[in-house]
């Protein structure tokens, strides 16, 4: 079963492996110590929320990272869905459905107004993710839960 847990700096050593095989994932060079000073970086500032999936032995498994933004003119906060990684011996498991659904409820209970996250058309495994979670696809490659009128 999975468990989803908010991240803190004690949780830095076993984040920082999966946050640096998602920037591998897209193109960035290997660089563990990078990853872990962002990541701790985001959460002493506050500038981040970062979801961790355990699996069952307790390992991480996979992650999401939110980042605040603001609507003007609905007046409220949003949340933008920037990362999400799984490792791949955990895919295909349930995983990235529990980060995203915990990350719709932070944000809902956040009072946020709206959670965002952007993809690329080529990227079929997780939009087809998306679309089964209820999440509403545009052509400008965003997709979007509305939590509030």
């Amino acid at each position: 079963m999975t468990r989803i847990v908010s991240a803190t700096p004690a949780d830095l050593d076993a984040l920082a492996p999966l946050f640096d095989a998602y920037r591998r994932f897209y193109g960035q060079p290997a660089d563990l110590a990078r990853a872990r000073a962002w990541l701790d970086a985001r959460m002493q500032a506050n500038e981040s929320v970062v979801l961790l999936a355990r699996g069952d032995a307790g390992a991480a498994v996979g992650f999401v990272q939110l980042y605040p933004m603001f609507s003007s003119v609905r007046t409220a906060r949003m949340w933008v869905l920037n990362d999400l990684y799984v490792d791949a011996a955990a895919r295909r498991g349930g995983v990235a459905r529990a980060l995203l659904d915990a990350a719709v409820a932070f944000a809902r209970e956040d009072g946020a107004a709206r959670i965002v996250l952007e993809t690329g058309r080529d990227n079929a495994a997780a939009r087809a993710l998306y679309r089964s979670a209820g999440w509403s696809e545009d052509d400008t490659q965003w997709y979007a839960v509305t939590l509030a009128p």
